[in-house]
């Protein structure tokens, strides 16, 4: 927690903008709590700033750029921060300052730039009665119909809606039943996108623990028959939203935020070997099956997954084995790839190696040649060119399929 003083300037409009703060404007305590403050923020970040002009504004840039990285979890502000600041990540103000027109607008704004299709809009929790000035601004700058754009609905309008779309979905769509024809797979994808949209907007709300719909199990299968129609249908687009044609949009990044982690498959292999040999296994096999299917970064690990659990012992820790079966597995398969494509070894040792620290595989450059056997640019049929793209797609596939499996790449290997 950071706390945090600043100054604004007010204009008759209530218009409020960002200026240089002068701490000589403090009085002593204000000075002595800031100060506080501050050596705090010193000690948490290795810094040395203090309210002497030049560094303090070097302390507020600072702040302003880790709240950006988000290193930080919650700011309390006076008077900093309202105006002139964008991270998109933000998403809850909570306000306890008496706002209007203009600086209403601009401080409700901090928190209100759209990330993703997670992200849509942001939170304003309010300790002040601010629901006639905030009206009132959206009327002056917006439209007298604003208000219903703008601020979100009440709960019970957006669950009445999710029901009506869940109840659609399952007498229309019912798990274990065939979606059959293009048509029917194209209204499946609408409805249930419709239905992650819902379902992201009242994860926001209080009331909705315990008034969800679809059970874990039935959610999962659902996305797991969207990502199978996702496999069918898409093309090669990055985006947060994929596009297939103008009928066509998947929801991805809603997908990923109910995403399964490996630390929960990992709970689950945990389980399975407890209840293993006892007759109740066959059913927690089936809900880690069930959980990878549902996983859009998982799906192409499932193969790996699937090994592990029948490979598991039945007395080490389980997340020690899976870093060593990982390890085991990645180092095979790199080999293999290696040996196919008669790749300089420790270079491509060095260059995955690389990509696994980085989080990133820079296929452009001189890195990747490096890793390369030697070829003729010339050579009508498998020239350096096809070499190369064959090679990256094979090293682009295998850093694909490890990424996220383990906290890092064994220097050794």
């Amino acid at each position: 927690m950071i706390y945090s003083y600043g100054a604004n300037s007010a204009t008759e409009d209530g218009i409020l903008e960002d200026e240089a703060f002068d701490t000589d404007v403090l009085s002593d305590s204000d000075r002595d709590f800031l100060e506080d403050a501050i050596q705090d923020y010193n000690e948490m970040f290795g810094t040395s700033y203090d309210t002497n002009a030049d560094r303090f504004q070097n302390y507020y840039k600072d702040l302003s750029q880790r709240l950006k990285n988000r290193e930080l979890d919650l700011v309390i502000v006076v008077n900093m921060f309202l105006t002139g600041f964008d991270a998109t990540t933000l998403n809850t103000l909570f306000v306890d300052k008496n706002l209007r027109a203009h600086g209403l607008l601009q401080a409700y704004s901090r928190t209100n730039r759209i990330l993703n299709s997670v992200k849509s809009y942001g939170n304003i929790v309010a300790f002040r009665d601010l629901e006639k000035e905030t009206n009132a601004a959206l009327e002056l700058f917006g439209n007298k119909e604003a208000r219903g754009v703008v601020v979100l609905q009440p709960y019970r309008e957006y669950h009445r809606e999710y029901s009506d779309k869940v109840g659609n979905l399952m007498a229309s769509f019912p798990l274990g039943s065939p979606i059959v024809g293009e048509s029917a797979q194209k209204e499946f994808i609408g409805l249930f996108g419709q239905v992650l949209r819902l379902d992201n907007i009242l994860t926001s709300f209080d009331e909705f623990a315990g008034e969800e719909l679809l059970t874990e199990r039935q959610g999962q299968d659902y996305r797991s028959v969207y990502l199978d129609l996702y496999a069918q249908f898409r093309t090669e687009r990055a985006a947060d939203k994929e596009i297939i044609n103008d009928d066509v949009v998947f929801e991805i990044e809603l997908i990923k935020h109910v995403e399964i982690n490996v630390d929960y498959i990992l709970m689950l292999v945990d389980k399975y070997r407890e209840q293993h040999g006892n007759g109740e296994d066959k059913e927690v096999r089936s809900e880690i099956s069930r959980a990878v299917d549902a996983s859009p970064t998982l799906r192409n690990k499932r193969d790996l997954i699937e090994d592990f659990v029948d490979s598991v012992s039945a007395d080490r820790a389980v997340d020690q084995e899976w870093q060593a079966f990982i390890a085991a597995k990645r180092q095979t398969e790199l080999e293999t790839i290696i040996a196919e494509e008669n790749l300089r070894a420790e270079a491509a040792r060095a260059f995955i190696r690389d990509a696994f620290r980085e989080g990133t595989l820079r296929t452009s450059g001189t890195s990747i040649t490096r890793v390369l056997p030697p070829v003729s640019r010339f050579a009508k049929v498998g020239g350096h060119g096809e070499k190369k793209q064959r090679v990256v797609e094979k090293l682009s596939a295998f850093f694909k399929r490890f990424s996220g499996l383990t906290a890092g790449w064994d220097e050794r290997t």
